[in-house]
């Protein structure tokens, strides 16, 4: 059984290990690396999975981005350990996350976007392409990938440049 804990209680080396596990150490060269360069994870909205030793088993994160100059919050990546995926694991965590940025009033919780499955993350939490056709990204991606989950009425720009949003660092 896992259970979920917030991120910011797992040493730095561990997710970086983690995140080596799932997707490889050439992972910082991808289209999401670069969309959200120079900024730090958003400690609400990221979270780990632990076993019953534990011992974290997944993890998510998300970022300060921005369309333009309306803030967005990147979803990803979500990783589990290798020999560990197709068991639940990851959904928990989206799960957790999601419910952290419904009741959450940070700048962009209400405009969440990710690269992703559009049939997984479509069906089980409601992102789409819909709102995403005119966005630019610094990277290539297949553009049914880039994904906005809009809460509560939110909309954003049809245009634009997804950047990282650097000044949620201050303060």
């Amino acid at each position: 059984m896992t259970s979920i804990a917030p991120l910011s209680r797992i040493p730095e080396t561990e997710i970086e290990s983690l995140l080596d596990r799932a997707f490889g150490a050439d992972r910082h060269g991808r289209t999401a690396y670069r969309l959200r360069a120079g900024t730090r994870w958003m400690p609400e909205l990221s979270f780990a999975a632990l076993d019953d030793a534990g011992r974290m088993v997944g993890l998510i994160q998300c970022w300060p981005v921005r369309l333009e100059n309306e803030p967005l919050v990147m979803v990803g990546p979500v990783a589990v350990e290798p020999d560990l995926q197709q068991k639940g694991t990851g959904r928990a965590l989206m799960d957790a996350m999601l419910a952290a940025a419904d009741a959450s009033d940070l700048p962009g919780a209400d405009a969440l976007m990710m690269i992703g499955d559009p049939e997984y993350y479509g069906r089980f939490w409601g992102f789409s392409a819909d709102a995403t056709a005119g966005w630019i990204i610094d990277g290539p991606v297949e553009r049914r990938r880039l994904l906005a989950r809009l809460r509560g009425g939110r909309t954003v720009g049809a245009h634009g440049a997804i950047r990282p949003r650097i000044e949620a660092l201050v303060g």
